[in-house]
C-alpha cells in the first residue's frame, strides 16, 4: 500500500487527537475500525465529543454521512427506507433510508425497540437491507458508529448479544483529566473567533472511500507470525476457559468470546500495525486492542459479579496470565 496514503491516515489520527482532546483512544479505534471494515460502539456520558469526532472522520474521508437519533418510537422503515406512490407515475417507488450512507452515526442506539435493532443488525452483518420484499445492497464502504449513554437506563433496550458481537470495538469513554479539560476550554475559545470553522479541513486530506477500500484489501499483506497468531487465539479462548490460567476464575463467566472476536482482533491488530508503519503484527498490537474487542463479547456469571469481578478487570487479569510470545 502507498506510504502516502498511510501518512494521510497517520496525519488524520494526529489531527483528530489534537482536536478531540482527551479522547485519543476513541479516535484511534475509529480509524482502525474504518481501515479494518468494522463497526464501533462508543459508550460514555454526554459531552465527550463522540458525535463531533464521528462527523469529523466522515468529512476527512469524504464519506456520505448520516446521523440517526434512536428513539423508542423509531420504526424499521425510518432506517431502511420505504416504498411510496410516485405522484407523477402513480407507481410504487423505493425511497432509500439513512442506512444507505457510507458512514452512519446511530446516536443513543439502545433507545430503539427490538424491530429497529433487527433491521440494523441485518445491515451490519450482511451489508444489505430488506424492505418492500426486496433485498438491497448497502454501499461497499458502510460503517456504523453507535453511541450509548451509561448514565441513563430508563427507556432503553439492552442490545442483543448477536448485535453486540457485530461491533469490532466497544470503547468506554471517561471524562478528561483537568489538564485536558483546560486545553478543551482554550481550544473552544480559539474556535469562537473562527465561525463555521470545521473540526478538520477535509480539503487537506486526499483520502477517498475507494482508497479506504484499497487499504482494507492491503491489510491482508500484513504478516502475523505463528507465535503471535497462537497468542491471539489463546487470549480469546481464555475467555471461555479462564480457570485454565487461574483456578480462582472458575465459574466467573457465563460465556466467553466467539471466534468472531478472534477475527476482529486479528484484523484490528493488522490495521494498527499498518498505521504504525509496520508490515507485521506484534503482541503489543493485540494487548492494546484486546479490551475493546472483548468487553462486549463476554458476560459475567452471578458468581463473577458476587465475587467482585467486572469485565475490564477480568480481561486485564487474562492479559497478565496468558503467556506473551518473545519477539
Amino acid at each position: 500500500m502507498s506510504d502516502t496514503l498511510r501518512q494521510q491516515f497517520e496525519q488524520l489520527r494526529t489531527q483528530l487527537s489534537e482536536q478531540v482532546i482527551g479522547q485519543a483512544a476513541m479516535v484511534d479505534r475509529m480509524i482502525i475500525a474504518l481501515l479494518a471494515g468494522g463497526h464501533v460502539l462508543l459508550e460514555g456520558p454526554p459531552g465527550l465529543a463522540k458525535t463531533t469526532a464521528v462527523k469529523a472522520l466522515a468529512a476527512a474521508v469524504h464519506a456520505r454521512f448520516q446521523r440517526i437519533q434512536f428513539t423508542p418510537d423509531l420504526m424499521p422503515s425510518d432506517l431502511t427506507g420505504s416504498e411510496i406512490i410516485d405522484p407523477e407515475t402513480h407507481e410504487l417507488r423505493f425511497v432509500p433510508g439513512p442506512l444507505f450512507h457510507e458512514m452512519v452515526l446511530a446516536d443513543e442506539i439502545n433507545r430503539a425497540p427490538p424491530k429497529v435493532q433487527a433491521a440494523l443488525l441485518e445491515a451490519m452483518a450482511e451489508h444489505q437491507i430488506t424492505a418492500g420484499g426486496e433485498t438491497r445492497p448497502l454501499p461497499e464502504l458502510f460503517m456504523v458508529l453507535a453511541t450509548q449513554n451509561p448514565l441513563e437506563n430508563a427507556g432503553t433496550y439492552p442490545l442483543p448479544e448477536a448485535q453486540l458481537d457485530r461491533f469490532m470495538f466497544h470503547v468506554k469513554l471517561d471524562y478528561p483529566d483537568e489538564e485536558a479539560e483546560l486545553a478543551i476550554l482554550r481550544l473552544d475559545r480559539a474556535r469562537h473567533f473562527e465561525e463555521d470553522a470545521p473540526l478538520v479541513d477535509s480539503d487537506q486530506f486526499e483520502i477517498l472511500p475507494a482508497q479506504v477500500l484499497a487499504a482494507r484489501k492491503g491489510l491482508a499483506d500484513i504478516h502475523i507470525a505463528e507465535p503471535v497468531e497462537r497468542y491471539l487465539v489463546s487470549l480469546v479462548v481464555a475467555t471461555r476457559d479462564p480457570e485454565r490460567y487461574d483456578a480462582e476464575l472458575e465459574g466467573v463467566l457465563a460465556f466467553g468470546a466467539s471466534p468472531r472476536a478472534t477475527l476482529a482482533l486479528m484484523h484490528a491488530a493488522a490495521a494498527r500495525a499498518w498505521l504504525d508503519g509496520r508490515d507485521y503484527v506484534i503482541p503489543d498490537d493485540i494487548m492494546m486492542l484486546a479490551p475493546d474487542v472483548l468487553r462486549h463479547r463476554i458476560a459475567l456469571s452471578h458468581k463473577g459479579r458476587a465475587t467482585g469481578w467486572d469485565k475490564d478487570r477480568l480481561i486485564a487479569h487474562l492479559l497478565d496470565k496468558v503467556p506473551v510470545p518473545v519477539e
